[in-house]
């Protein structure tokens, strides 16, 4: 299940998750958080849910197909964190993947800072995984990244606010590798590789923990899962698709050969 807001323009949020799991052969299903109008060029207007109907989303859907993973996305605030927070109390899913969704590619905050403090203090010790980008990051735990150690750093810190893992994303460093850094308290785990010359990455934090969520609700570890995410969400990238005038979608579909001819 994918609790999260929806993306307009198709290349992150909702729309980016659904495509990821039902790529990677998974079923999807949703709990809309938000609706975002945007394009590649920038977020245009952001349309709050209800909390209340937030949770009817989450627990009636549930009832009836319990989830075996739950990757949590845009939580734009405090109301809707306590709504999500109650909710996943009553469905008691144990994998839940939590991408810190706060800043959009062209720059629009998604989040205010209440709501933030109550990630923090709450939200990420009920969750298996937190997955920030290097911003969020730095947002969550007070600090500066600049480096690899400074990764490893805050990732800790995290730990110290009651994250079980971490998995923080090193794309914004300006390096020729990008490295991807995976903590818990017994492991670091280093997953390097080579930068792809592209400004089309819209919606990569998206399909990164939903394309997690899906390995580890097939039964993969979630390093493992970490791992085979990562590998997915970079052959997405290399497809180069170039769509829009802004930062471009990824190929989610580049898992999938279509070998039959449709007439």
């Amino acid at each position: 299940m994918i609790i999260a807001g929806s993306d307009s323009s198709g290349g992150a949020g909702i729309q980016a998750d659904i495509k990821t799991v039902t790529a990677l052969g998974s079923y999807a299903m949703t709990a809309i958080t938000a609706v975002t109008i945007q394009n590649t060029t920038g977020v245009k207007a952001i349309v709050t849910i209800d909390s209340n109907e937030i949770s009817n989303q989450i627990e009636f859907t549930a009832k009836d197909i319990k989830p075996d993973a739950i990757k949590i996305g845009m939580l734009h605030s405090s109301k809707v964190i306590k709504s999500v927070i109650r909710s996943l109390d009553i469905i008691k899913v144990k994998k839940i993947i939590l991408d810190p969704v706060m800043i959009a590619k062209g720059g629009a905050k998604l989040i205010n800072d209440k709501a933030v403090e109550l990630l923090k203090n709450e939200l990420i010790q009920k969750v298996s995984l937190i997955t920030p980008n290097i911003p969020e990051a730095e947002i969550l735990t007070g600090t500066k990244i600049k480096t690899k150690e400074d990764m490893i750093y805050a990732a800790n810190v995290l730990i110290g606010l009651g994250a079980k893992n971490v998995f923080i994303k090193g794309g914004h460093l300006e390096t020729n590798a990008v490295q991807d850094i995976f903590v818990n308290k017994k492991e670091i785990m280093i997953i390097k590789n080579r930068r792809i010359a592209t400004s089309n990455t819209h919606g990569t934090g998206c399909t990164l923990s939903s394309a997690i969520s899906t390995f580890f609700s097939c039964g993969k570890t979630l390093k493992k899962s970490c791992e085979l995410a990562t590998k997915y969400v970079n052959n997405s990238i290399r497809s180069n698709l170039n769509y829009g005038k802004g930062y471009g979608p990824i190929n989610h579909l580049s898992s999938i050969t279509v070998d039959k001819k449709l007439r």
